[in-house]
């Protein structure tokens, strides 16, 4: 047997991918938190995630928004295998962190979108928060453009990664809220195969 014919497994895929002993690959899940607003919290919590295996992917942080309880939202994305997930969350639990939604949610889809309008004095983030609360995806990137300063017309592209077939039903609230707010949604542009 060569070097190369040690390195497949009976399965034919690499011997060096992360698998767990039932031979299950990572997935990706996402974590809701609650936090206090104080020195040293959100390390607090990401502690457990990187010691129980849980490979940390995005942390969407808004000190700005408040729950009803005062303390701070926090969306953290994780990739570990299935069987090490609820590891992960009891070792939170037992931390002390207010573990709000633990779920297999998996982003496969990405919706880029334009909002024009009085985006910053509308409250941004509120828009955001909004948009991230009751659909089905997570801000992935935004660019803002306000060149009249607060008072003009300012822009904001969203990079939302979606959970797989609900592109349509994040789209669609995402213009429920610019309607209400007054802004102007650039719908997303479909590249169509040849």
């Amino acid at each position: 047997m060569s070097e190369t014919d040690e390195a497949v497994t009976t399965d034919g895929t690499d011997s060096d991918e992360e698998r767990t002993d039932g031979g299950e690959r990572p997935q990706t899940h996402t974590i809701r938190l609650e936090l206090v607003d104080k020195p040293g919290e959100l390390l607090s919590a990401l502690r457990p995630i990187a010691e129980n295996g849980g490979n940390l992917l995005s942390i969407f942080h808004e000190r700005g928004n408040l729950t009803p309880r005062g303390h701070i939202p926090v969306e953290v994305d994780v990739e570990c295998p299935p069987d090490r997930f609820e590891t992960i969350v009891e070792a939170l639990r037992e931390e002390g962190v207010n573990v709000i939604q633990a779920g297999a949610e998996r982003y496969g889809e990405q919706l880029t979108l334009l909002l024009v309008g009085d985006i910053v004095d509308t409250d941004l983030s509120d828009t955001l928060q909004r948009i991230a609360s009751s659909t089905d995806a997570t801000l992935a990137d935004l660019s803002l453009s306000a060149p009249e300063g607060r008072d003009g017309v300012s822009s904001a592209r969203l990079r939302l990664a979606t959970r797989t077939g609900r592109s349509n039903e994040v789209f669609d609230h995402v213009r429920q809220i610019a309607d209400e707010k007054g802004f102007d949604v650039i719908e997303p542009l479909v590249e169509v195969a040849e």
